[in-house]
């Protein structure tokens, strides 16, 4: 089973974004999920301190690569998952992989408490299920892909 991991980008440094993906990356898989997100192969933005969202020349971080590569990688999802909850600013790129995610009717799992300023409807309608913790839905996850009651 595949799962694709959601998140901000924009505006952060290349390597909390990388300890943001891989944290979920390697817990999901321990899990025995299959991992996808928007990080994979963009090691081009390595040097990066602040991530822009967008105008990067290179093939991989081009604004058409980077939107098609992540709406192709949502579709090959059977789960979308989402963690908010350190962000203090509306994720446009998120709320795409959202979009996309619902549009394909993929489950998607957010995390995210009432204050968050992703808390919106249509945020909130999209979204299968909301957990206020990580560890709430990093333990729903895990039930789901080994069959747990």
């Amino acid at each position: 089973m595949r799962v694709y991991i959601g998140g901000p980008i924009s505006f952060k440094s290349f390597q909390e974004v990388a300890e943001y993906f891989n944290k979920y990356s390697k817990i999901l898989s321990q899990y025995g999920f299959e991992v996808l997100h928007p990080m994979i192969a963009k090691g081009c933005l390595k040097d990066q301190n602040n991530l822009v969202p967008e105008g990067y020349q290179h093939p991989e971080c081009t604004n058409h690569a980077i939107v098609e590569r992540d709406n192709w990688m949502v579709a090959e999802s059977d789960i979308v998952f989402f963690d908010f909850t350190q962000t203090t600013k509306i994720s446009i790129g998120s709320m795409f992989e959202l979009a996309w995610a619902y549009q394909l009717r993929k489950y998607v799992v957010v995390v995210m408490q009432p204050e968050n300023p992703h808390w919106h409807s249509f945020v909130m309608e999209a979204a299968d299920i909301v957990f206020p913790t990580s560890s709430e839905a990093l333990e729903y996850l895990r039930k789901l892909i080994q069959g747990e009651l």
